[in-house]
């Protein structure tokens, strides 16, 4: 019986693992403020950015130091990273359950975010649901 039920758990912990591997996320740009934000970066910082978006597209549970709900607002996420001295921040929102659609960004330098960059990105999520 001890086999049995080791094979039982093998195979439950199979299923969990191919269903991890197998998770995906589309992560798509709103219009040009994404590429904007991006394009003036550092080679580096935009390495990080791309690690970072890779590992938000792959991974079911992001840990909150990559990826994290902002409080507060209807529905927005942050996508953080951390280069060097420079705290960066890109904005986004979850729309058709998988699917996350970039915002505007901007280097973070204070510890308060500022709530000019958050009234944009909420601005920018209400014109793509009135565009759609």
């Amino acid at each position: 019986m001890g086999n049995v039920a080791f094979l039982g758990n093998f195979v439950s912990n199979l299923k969990i693992i191919t269903e991890l591997s197998q998770f995906q996320r589309e992560i798509l740009p709103f219009e040009n403020h994404f590429w904007d934000f991006y394009s003036k970066l550092d080679l580096k910082i935009q390495e990080k950015f791309d690690w970072t978006i890779s590992l938000i597209e792959r991974t079911r549970i992001v840990p909150k130091q990559y990826f994290d709900h902002m409080t507060g607002t209807d529905g927005l996420w942050e996508i953080r990273v951390k280069a060097g001295n420079g705290i960066y921040r890109v904005f986004c929102f979850f729309e058709l359950g998988n699917v996350v659609l970039l915002l505007n960004g901007f280097q973070k330098k204070t510890q308060k975010t500022p709530r000019k960059e958050i009234k944009k990105a909420e601005m920018l999520k209400k014109k793509y649901y009135e565009n759609r």
